[in-house]
């Protein structure tokens, strides 16, 4: 047995950086001769709720009592971890102490941290863009990691969680902080959380967590109104001279989308064989949407095939394998705003809004639904909703149809005229 361990367990608030509830979060610090580590125990307290000397709370409420319980359980624990750590002859030391503590090195020596976890799924991904992932969602698993990573060191003051410390209090937390400190509106919010989610379906898939820790929460979408052009506005485009061959380029892809309904990535992606032709002698594109594989069937208009002509040939899509030379969605967005200003659109112009032009125009002229749907390569139609808003002219064309209808008591037009023609005669 080694010789006797000197060894004191503190607690203490962290008042300098209170949390957004007021409160502050109670540290625990470990001292093995002389060295020391501290590291949050993941609970809080209202500062005049909190007694330094004793190093308890104060009162007997519910918060104040799991607390208290907890300093003492802990004070009990660590004794006996080291007690037992001398029996043993191992290394005694703040960070062997701090890790026996939580379990780390024994039962959950193997245990996979949420942050790792993440972290391999990210790295699957990125090898797996073009075939199953867009760059753009890449990013956002990205980004959900490193926004995720922030708040466990901030609100928990520690690097990482082990997948059974990742419970639906974490999840809450985590949207809290996306809310409050990141500004995300509710839409944004609800795609990382869905990030998230598929994360945890991993674990629970590979019987790495048993515990759904999304079990009882739910998110409600805001509904969106997304920008689109009138048929008036994207025949301004159409007509506007650019003034450069990049400006072109960027007003020729953007109306390519708009006049076919295809996504960016998909319009980059447009090869020779997506082209069909069917008995009829019609063209046709027939391509499956990268995000979802849905396969998209798009008849061509005349607008479109002079642009897949306009650039046969052209050395940079060729170079790449594809149809069209079209820039990066960063590039084209940028050039876009030039070309609203060119063409006096107020509005702003992204590589999206094509696709929105291309469904709510289709729905306004009275393309059905499902046939948008299918053209758009939505998995369902209730995906199309979202564009099947009420224009002014749908609107107007509706009414036409039962004006005469309306018009109690009055004479109807129509018949008058044919009355006057008989009289004639």
């Amino acid at each position: 047995m080694r010789s006797k361990t000197n060894f004191r367990v503190s607690f203490f608030l962290k008042k300098t950086k209170l949390l957004k509830s007021g409160e502050a979060s109670v540290s625990m610090r470990i001292t093995v001769d002389g060295q020391r580590v501290e590291n949050n125990i993941r609970k809080s307290i209202l500062p005049n709720l909190w007694d330094q000397s004793k190093e308890r709370a104060k009162g007997t409420s519910k918060t104040a009592v799991d607390l208290n319980r907890f300093i003492e359980e802990a004070r009990i624990k660590i004794h006996q971890i080291i007690t037992e750590l001398q029996q043993n002859g191992e290394e005694i030391t703040p960070a062997v102490v701090q890790q026996r503590f939580y379990g780390i090195g024994q039962v959950r020596k193997q245990e996979r941290t949420i942050l790792q976890v993440i972290q391999e799924h990210n790295e699957e991904a990125e090898k797996l863009i073009g075939k199953d992932f867009v760059k753009i969602t890449v990013r956002r698993y990205e980004s959900m990691k490193r926004y995720l990573c922030e708040m466990i060191k901030e609100k928990y003051d520690v690097p990482d969680l082990p997948l059974s410390d990742f419970t639906g209090e974490v999840i809450r937390a985590y949207e809290v902080y996306l809310k409050t400190e990141k500004d995300l509106c509710q839409n944004t919010l609800i795609r990382y959380m869905k990030a998230l989610k598929k994360i945890t379906n991993r674990c629970i898939a590979n019987d790495w967590i048993h515990k759904d820790p999304f079990a009882g929460i739910k998110f409600r979408e805001e509904p969106t109104d997304p920008e689109f052009l009138t048929i008036e506005e994207v025949n301004r485009i159409y007509e506007c001279d650019p003034g450069s061959k990049r400006l072109e380029v960027v007003r020729d892809m953007f109306l390519m989308s708009a006049f076919t309904g295809l996504a960016f990535t998909d319009v980059s992606q447009l090869t020779e064989e997506h082209i069909v032709t069917d008995n009829e002698g019609n063209k046709w594109i027939r391509k499956p949407r990268q995000k979802t594989r849905q396969m998209s069937n798009i008849p061509l208009l005349d607008i479109p095939l002079e642009i897949i002509e306009k650039y046969r040939g052209d050395k940079k899509a060729a170079k790449k394998g594809v149809l069209l030379p079209i820039p990066s969605n960063q590039v084209m967005n940028r050039y876009l705003k030039e070309i609203a200003t060119i063409c006096k659109i107020d509005k702003y112009l992204t590589t999206h809004v094509a696709r929105h032009t291309y469904a709510t125009v289709c729905l306004s002229q009275g393309v059905s639904l499902k046939n948008v749907s299918k053209m758009l390569g939505h998995a369902s139609v209730k995906m199309t909703e979202r564009y099947a808003r009420v224009l002014d002219s749908s609107i107007l064309r509706d009414m036409n149809s039962i004006r005469d209808t309306m018009n109690l008591g009055k004479p109807k037009k129509q018949k008058v005229k044919e009355e006057s023609d008989k009289e004639a005669i």
